[in-house]
């Protein structure tokens, strides 16, 4: 017997033993099953009890096996987007929403933005910002199988008095209200903020640096954690065992976080030739979210919500946001995935993908910044981020492959994830 014709005879008694075990078969037109390498044509992907049992040549049959053509399509890993705030989107009922939604409403509505962002095929999210205790729920409820939506990996906040993760806009009775208690100053209370937020559940801690672009004081984009405060918060992160995303836009900000040890460095708007240096002998990843650049640079031309002092940072960061992303491409930074969605609406994540292609990635390269590179962020490597054995079956298809088009991701015909089917 010739050896292709051995290795699909094993496979069929394999499938054949097995077949009470819900034995999926998806037909692959093409498929892409490590970003970084070349596609393979006419291949099978078996999926048994949410894991990936096989990769094989061919469209493999089995009696009772349930079969996915999608024999005219271009399959690749489920995507991953590394900056989300499912809680929310930008928009001018902000205000009246954060005084009239109760927790629970607002609750059901992430569920829904949830939803969108797995259609839309991204199977992994990272929420950098939310009411942490609902995010955590979320999150659970979705492993546990209780609801449906993109595998959660929750952040818990910590930032300073008057930083940009406190809260702003809001008259002073309100601030008072409703200030988090891992809001912090100087190095040993943000220790403590740090632990509080890892014993409620954070799978990981976010800061920011830096100012930021929404929040309602002009208090500009550059540092405002001090050495102390950031080395603090990483040590005792890394005690238990967690790592740290620092939200920066000034190079001065970026300088200190990575100076620090955050494992990555979301917006990075301003990364200069010293942030570049550091980013190389670290490791850290970039998390450009291009996306939200170019969201709050039109909002703020288009809209009348947004106070002046937000509606100056969103044009200069917005605008400035894609050419030093590409500075920082070109010199070899790490880069992985991610949109702010929550800036932009939800469920458009894919077109970050199309932003940073036109800022000078290729279209291999923004896949494995959504795959292989997202999944080494949130130390998932050896569970997703590609179509290997063993692996949850998070998988996506298109009609045509993205690595000719990246605009192929704007319409994702298939989501599969952990073995279930949300989209065909």
């Amino acid at each position: 017997m010739h050896r292709p014709a051995l290795i699909v005879s094993v496979i069929l008694l394999f499938l054949a033993g097995h077949a009470a075990a819900d034995v999926t078969l998806i037909h692959a037109g093409q498929l892409l099953a490590v970003p970084g390498k070349e596609p393979s044509t006419n291949m099978t992907v078996i999926v048994e009890d949410g894991r990936i049992t096989g990769v094989q040549k061919g469209f493999v049959a089995a009696e009772d096996a349930t079969v996915i053509d999608l024999s005219d399509k271009f399959v690749l890993p489920g995507l991953m987007d590394m900056h989300v705030h499912l809680q929310g989107q930008l928009g001018p009922d902000n205000d009246r929403d954060a005084l009239k939604m109760s927790n629970q409403l607002m609750q059901m509505r992430s569920v829904y933005y949830a939803m969108n962002t797995l259609k839309a095929g991204f199977t992994t999210v990272r929420d950098v910002g939310s009411s942490s205790q609902e995010m955590y729920a979320m999150r659970d409820a979705i492993n546990n199988g209780w609801i449906d939506g993109p595998r959660i990996i929750a952040a818990g906040g910590v930032g300073i008095t008057g930083g940009h993760a406190d809260i702003s806009g809001v008259s002073p009775d309100l601030m008072e209200m409703m200030t988090s208690p891992n809001v912090c100053d100087g190095p040993y209370d943000c220790r403590r903020a740090t632990r509080n937020v890892i014993k409620y559940g954070a799978d990981l801690i976010k800061i920011t640096s830096t100012g930021g672009v929404m929040t309602e004081r002009a208090t500009g984009t550059g540092q405002q954690m001090e050495m102390d405060e950031l080395r603090e918060v990483v040590r005792a992160a890394e005690r238990m065992g967690r790592k740290v995303a620092s939200h920066a836009h000034e190079e001065d900000g970026i300088i200190a976080a990575l100076e620090a040890g955050v494992a990555s460095i979301e917006h990075g708007t301003y990364t200069g030739p010293r942030a570049i240096k550091l980013f190389r002998e670290t490791g850290a990843y970039l998390v450009p979210t291009l996306l939200a650049g170019k969201t709050v640079a039109s909002m703020a031309l288009e809209a009348d919500f947004m106070p002046q002092t937000v509606k100056d940072k969103a044009i200069r960061v917005g605008n400035d946001m894609a050419g030093n992303f590409a500075k920082a491409h070109k010199a070899g930074v790490n880069v992985a995935y991610g949109t702010d969605s929550g800036i932009s609406p939800h469920g458009t994540n894919a077109q970050e993908a199309v932003l940073m292609v036109t800022a000078g990635m290729t279209e291999m390269e923004v896949i494995v910044a959504a795959t292989i590179n997202a999944a080494d962020l949130i130390d998932m490597s050896d569970a997703i981020g590609t179509i290997e054995t063993g692996k949850f079956a998070d998988l996506i298809a298109v009609d045509n492959s993205p690595l000719e088009n990246i605009e192929e991701l704007l319409d994702v015909d298939f989501v599969m994830k952990g073995g279930k089917v949300y989209k065909q």
